[in-house]
């Protein structure tokens, strides 16, 4: 709701789409600049607090724009301000919930409980921009006042979480604690691979960037049908999300991976081919469900294989690469349809993700034949 009523609120104020790229710019940037110190932090601190803290910000964040709005007194650069301060506070606050989740659930349960947490994510994605914009239409101030409240019960909502077991590690933030989650990554090659896969198939698969061309240009539909095709990766997403959140999958956990990364190439390469509107929006349902599939799996055997002291630098590197494959994707969609057009573009893209998933699994053959989310520790030892 607050990023929806930001881009709308700046888009009033100016009128200049360039300013829409850059205000999304300006929220990236701290995840760059910051991303060392931020998995630090989330290691050393008391996650349950830093969360709660950059919950507070972001509450504070939308309590100016309530009283800016209010009082007739926000302007472009105070909405430049605040979004590097929401970026700030989203990229400490990422690593260490990321962090925190598997010190609270039990490992059998993590990646249903991985599915669940992504069910309510993508229930948020469909919902409350359709919310945000219900409510802009009464003022920007009905939407930056619910957020406050919003933001002020998840900090209560934080804070009563259950202590963390393990201790904290109070090591000074030197260089090499702030470079380990780096080396972490990089000495185990299960991690690196589903890091990197994930990377470079978003990366050359998205072809979010394109769909205003598709929905006017190629597929004929008014603003309604954009709406919808935005929406259904993420309806595809909601349903698997909810589906493994029932039924974890728990063997063959690297084979199912690598399918649903070479289904996700399919569905790219069949979408951009496509000319029919309802079987392109089918597509991408197929599209999200696959994304999903892969990134719950990612995300549990991730942070299980990760020891809790250093869950949250490692978070920290694997929240850039998930944000830079989505905003270099869509620039890379961007440049190759001007280069080779749009449909080639998107069609090439999937193929591209289709040569990565094969080359992936001749570079990180235990991911690919990874049986468990978890290698139990005498396996480990062989």
């Amino acid at each position: 709701m607050l990023t929806v009523a930001i881009g709308w609120n700046l888009y009033q104020l100016t009128g200049n789409v360039l300013d829409l790229g850059l205000v999304g710019l300006v929220e990236f940037a701290p995840r760059v600049l910051f991303m060392l110190h931020t998995g630090h932090v989330a290691d050393r601190y008391d996650r349950r607090k830093v969360a709660a803290i950059c919950q507070s910000v972001q509450a504070l964040i939308a309590l100016s724009l309530a009283i800016g709005s209010a009082t007739d007194h926000v302007t472009r650069e105070m909405i430049f301000i605040l979004a590097f301060l929401l970026g700030a506070a989203r990229s400490f606050e990422m690593p260490t919930t990321q962090a925190l989740l598997p010190s609270i659930v039990p490992n059998a349960l993590f990646p249903r409980a991985v599915a669940a947490a992504q069910s309510a994510q993508q229930s948020a994605t469909i919902v409350a921009p359709a919310l945000g914009g219900l409510l802009y239409a009464f003022g920007s101030v009905w939407v930056y006042g619910p957020t406050v409240i919003l933001y002020l019960i998840a900090c209560s909502l934080m804070l009563n979480l259950p202590a963390r077991q393990t201790p904290l590690n109070k090591g000074k933030a030197t260089l090499d604690s702030l470079l380990a989650g780096i080396r972490f990554i990089r000495s185990r090659p299960d991690i690196l691979g589903a890091i990197s896969l994930d990377l470079f198939a978003v990366l050359l698969g998205g072809a979010t960037a394109l769909l205003p061309v598709f929905a006017k240009d190629i597929l004929l539909t008014g603003p309604w049908g954009l709406g919808l095709l935005r929406s259904a990766p993420a309806v595809g997403a909601l349903l698997m999300s909810l589906f493994l959140a029932r039924f974890a999958v728990e063997r063959n956990v690297g084979r199912v991976m690598f399918t649903a990364v070479g289904i996700f190439g399919v569905a790219t390469i069949a979408f951009g081919l496509s000319t029919s509107f309802w079987f392109s929006l089918a597509v991408l349902v197929v599209l999200g469900a696959a994304d999903m599939i892969s990134m719950v799996i990612r995300a549990s055997f991730v942070q299980l294989e990760t020891p809790d002291e250093m869950r949250g630098r490692v978070s920290a590197v694997n929240g850039l690469f998930i944000g830079a494959s989505n905003q270099l994707g869509e620039f890379e969609s961007g440049i190759t349809a001007h280069w080779f057009g749009t449909v080639p573009a998107v069609v090439m893209g999937g193929i591209g993700t289709l040569v990565v998933t094969g080359t992936w699994i001749k570079l990180f053959p235990t991911l690919a034949n990874r049986d468990r989310m978890r290698v139990p520790v005498e396996e480990a030892k062989v």
